[in-house]
């Protein structure tokens, strides 16, 4: 068994080289540009949605109060002529990238504990390279990309995006998987 604060350097160490690919991943491989569509007379649609003052927040259109609600003819019909929305409204102004690239290295160094965590309790001092690869790039991939998942099955995201996504978390931990195999204490 090898401690948590025992793996402090390639807990640290493979977030900064996660954050550092997935940068590479969006601004030089460029295939998540795509993900997100244009509306059809996006001016038109963001002064109506301008207009009704809406506040930041996740929001969803029709949306049923309760079951039996969702079973009512006036709801149906409204899912029927649609459209069906999921929307997230962020606050207007710059969207300034700071904050959330911040939240995005602590959220890799959280991977990393339990990535740490997991390994540290199947593995002894000086395990076998594989082995720290396999524990380590198993809940890092758990942690960067299963999750993801629900966003397509229960709000439709599109199966490429996740499958890009998922594709980015196999990435993040194999990085992951492989700085701790080659930082394991011996």
């Amino acid at each position: 068994m090898v401690h948590v604060m025992s793996l402090w350097l390639p807990i640290l160490l493979s977030a900064v080289l996660v954050f550092v690919i997935s940068s590479l991943i969006h601004m030089v491989l460029g295939y998540h540009k795509n993900e997100w569509k244009t509306l059809p007379d996006e001016d038109r649609a963001r002064e109506a949605l301008r207009a009704l003052g809406i506040a930041p927040g996740e929001y969803v259109v029709p949306r049923a109060g309760s079951m039996k609600e969702m079973k009512d003819p006036t709801y149906v019909e409204k899912l029927s002529k649609g459209p069906v929305v999921f929307m997230t409204v962020l606050p207007s102004g710059p969207q300034a990238m700071g904050r959330s690239l911040c939240l995005w290295f602590v959220y890799s160094l959280v991977v990393g504990v339990f990535a740490a965590y997991i390994a540290g309790r199947a593995l002894a001092p000086g395990a076998h390279y594989l082995a720290v690869f396999r524990f380590a790039g198993a809940t890092a991939f758990i942690g960067y990309s299963l999750a993801l998942w629900q966003n397509t099955i229960w709000y439709k995201r599109a199966l490429a995006t996740t499958l890009k996504a998922n594709l980015d978390g196999l990435i993040y931990a194999c990085v992951t998987a492989g700085t701790f195999g080659w930082l394991w204490p011996r």
